[in-house]
C-alpha cells in the first residue's frame, strides 16, 4: 500500500508542475497579446500598386548578348555590312565596271590576286575586289527589300486569315492557287515580260514569297486566338485592330523575327539561283549571283577558282550570320527565357 501511495504522490506532483508551467505560458501569451497594437490605415498606401522595372526589350537584349556565338556573328555581320557601304569611299578603290589594261594596251584578264588587285581580275580585266563588294550591296538590297515585302504582306494576310473566320475560305483558296504555281516558271515569265533589273527580281521574288509567312502566322494565330485574354477582350468590345496589335502580334515577335532573318539570305540565294539559270540580273549590274555564275563556269581551271571562292565566301558569311543571329534573337525574344 505504501508503494501505491508513493506512486500516486509522485504523479500528483508531476501534474501540479505541468499545470504550473501551462499557467506561466498562458500568462506570457496574454502579456504579448496586450503588447500588440492596431496598425494605422493610409489610403495612399492601400492604393499603391506593385512596381517592377522589367522591360521586355531590355530582357530580350540581355538574353541575346549572353549568347557569345550570336554576338560574334552579329559583330561579323555588322562589320561586313559597314565595310560593304564604305568601301567605295575608301582611297585607291577601283570602279567595278572599269576594264583595266596593261602596258601593251591589252586587258589584264584573269590576273591572280596580288598587291594591286587583291582578289584578282575577271576574264575581261575588271577588278574582282570592287565587283564583289558592289555585288554584295546589290544582293543585300534585294534581300532586305524582299524580306520587308514578305513580312508586311505575310503578316497582314496571315493575321486576317487566322483571326477573321469569314476570310478563311478566301485566303485558303488564294493560297492553294498561288502555291501550286511553280516559282521557277513564274520567275521565267516575269523575266521575259519585264525588263531584267533589280526591281524585276524584287517583284518576282515577292510575288509569292509571302505565302510561307502568311501560312505560318495563320497557324500561330489559330492557336492563340481563343485564349482567355482574347475572349475577354472581345467580350469587353475591344476593336479587332487593337486585339491584333496588342494581344496577338506581340506574342509572335520571336517567330516573326526568326522568319524575317531567314528571309534575307533566302532572297539572296534565290537571286543567285535565278542568275544561275540565266534569267537574273544583266552582267552590267554586279551581284553575288552574277559573280558566282561566272566563277562556276571557270571552276574546272584550278588557277581561276579564286573567281568562285571569294564571292561564295562572302555569301557564306552573310547566310550563316543571318541564320545564327535570327535563331538566337528568336530564342532571346521568347518570354520563357527571361525568367532568372
Amino acid at each position: 500500500m505504501s508503494f501505491f501511495k508513493k506512486s500516486a504522490d509522485m504523479l500528483g506532483d508531476r501534474l501540479n508542475e505541468k499545470l504550473a508551467r501551462d499557467l506561466d505560458e498562458s500568462a506570457v501569451l496574454a502579456d504579448e497579446a496586450l503588447a500588440f497594437s492596431f496598425a494605422e490605415f493610409h489610403p495612399e498606401a492601400a492604393e499603391r500598386g506593385g512596381y517592377s522595372n522589367y522591360s521586355y526589350w531590355r530582357a530580350t537584349v540581355r538574353a541575346f548578348f549572353r549568347n557569345k556565338t550570336a554576338v560574334f556573328f552579329l559583330c561579323l555581320m555588322a562589320a561586313t555590312l559597314l565595310f560593304t557601304f564604305i568601301q567605295p569611299l575608301l582611297p585607291g578603290q577601283k570602279d567595278p565596271l572599269e576594264v583595266h589594261y596593261g602596258e601593251w594596251g591589252l586587258p589584264l584578264n584573269n590576273v591572280p590576286p596580288n598587291g594591286e588587285y587583291w582578289f584578282g581580275t575577271n576574264s575581261i580585266g575588271q577588278d574582282l575586289w570592287s565587283r564583289i563588294w558592289a555585288g554584295t550591296r546589290t544582293s543585300l538590297f534585294i534581300g532586305f527589300s524582299v524580306a520587308v515585302a514578305e513580312a508586311v504582306l505575310g503578316i497582314l494576310a496571315g493575321v486576317l486569315w487566322g483571326y477573321v473566320r469569314k476570310l478563311d475560305f478566301f485566303f485558303t483558296e488564294l493560297y492553294n492557287v498561288l502555291d501550286n504555281i511553280p516559282q521557277t516558271l513564274l520567275l521565267i515569265l516575269i523575266s521575259y515580260i519585264m525588263h531584267p533589273g533589280v526591281s524585276t527580281i524584287i517583284f518576282a521574288l515577292s510575288l509569292t514569297g509571302w505565302l510561307g509567312m502568311a501560312r505560318f502566322i495563320r497557324n500561330q494565330i489559330i492557336i492563340i486566338r481563343d485564349r482567355d485574354y482574347n475572349l475577354a477582350s472581345r467580350c469587353l468590345g475591344v476593336p479587332t485592330r487593337r486585339v491584333i496589335f496588342r494581344n496577338l502580334l506581340p506574342y509572335l515577335v520571336s517567330v516573326i523575327t526568326m522568319r524575317m532573318a531567314l528571309a534575307i539570305p533566302g532572297a539572296i540565294g534565290s537571286e543567285v539561283f535565278v542568275t544561275y539559270i540565266g534569267i537574273g540580273l544583266p552582267v552590267s549590274i554586279p551581284s553575288l549571283g552574277n559573280l558566282i555564275q561566272t566563277g562556276r563556269s571557270l571552276m574546272q581551271m584550278a588557277v581561276l577558282r579564286y573567281q568562285l571562292i571569294f564571292p561564295v565566301a562572302v555569301l557564306a558569311v552573310i547566310t550563316i550570320s543571318f541564320y545564327i543571329i535570327g535563331n538566337s534573337f528568336a530564342d532571346a525574344a521568347d518570354p520563357k527565357n527571361h525568367v532568372n
